[in-house]
């Protein structure tokens, strides 16, 4: 499994040329805005300029690390109105992961956009470009008690619907019917677009201890991971419950 970020919801140069404070990171200045907004005599554009020192410069008055920015989307965040954290955004390309974890992750709709790669525009013999379809090896098969047998079992599956995809398409068979043979450990792409409230709902039910497939928890860490290293503040909400 391989995650990149692509993209993240960052201000635009119009508005940054406008402000007159400094901020620690657009998706802060983008959570602040959202959240004052429904709370704030101030217009939208104004708020980070008039409202930016006094949250982003003091110390959290809760008693907790970071600024008056942090507390407040704390605040924000405990009280469910999370609404507030939509408007930032993430677009990540996800390659080598099995289709099973696929029909996992798109039960996840409010919030998320897929483009997934088609196994009926791009075909998996082993003469095509892609050299036959690769799979993914379960937790449980590539690594437990007695898991050479297993996995020698597993992956002799896998060649054995190989060859009779490659036989189907020999025959006649279009790809696109060619295709229903695969199996679910059959590896995808795909690119995922997700807002943050969404991203933290699913982290908190996907992540490890909370009962998922192995595949989907390590999904779960690197999309994780991969927003904290552009948006670092959004570390804690991982952590517990929103």
């Amino acid at each position: 499994m391989k995650v990149t970020l692509i993209s993240h919801s960052q201000l635009s140069e119009e508005y940054k040329k406008s402000l007159t404070t400094e901020v620690p990171t657009d998706g802060q200045a983008i959570a602040m805005t959202c959240i004052r907004t429904c709370y704030s005599p101030n217009k939208p554009s104004e708020i980070v300029n008039l409202e930016g020192e006094r949250y982003f410069k003091s110390k959290a008055t809760d008693g907790k690390e970071g600024s008056e920015a942090d507390r407040l989307i704390r605040f924000i965040v405990s009280s469910g109105h999370t609404s507030t954290l939509e408007s930032i955004t993430f677009t990540f390309a996800v390659e080598g992961v099995s289709r099973a974890l696929l029909s996992q992750l798109t039960r996840h709709r409010a919030g998320f956009s897929y483009s997934v790669q088609s196994q009926r525009y791009v075909r998996m013999g082993s003469d095509d470009k892609i050299g036959g379809f690769d799979y993914v090896i379960p937790e449980k098969v590539d690594d437990w008690e007695g898991s050479a047998e297993r996995l020698y079992t597993f992956e002799k599956l896998m060649q054995d619907i190989q060859i009779g995809y490659d036989k189907l398409r020999k025959l006649g068979v279009p790809a696109e019917d060619a295709r229903s043979v695969l199996p679910n450990a059959a590896c995808t792409n795909l690119v995922l677009t997700v807002d943050l409230r969404a991203l933290l709902d699913f982290y908190h039910k996907r992540q490890a201890g909370k009962g998922a497939q192995q595949e989907i928890t390590v999904l779960a860490e690197e999309l994780k991971n991969r927003v904290i290293e552009v948006e670092s503040w959004t570390e804690s909400f991982f952590g517990g419950g929103n």
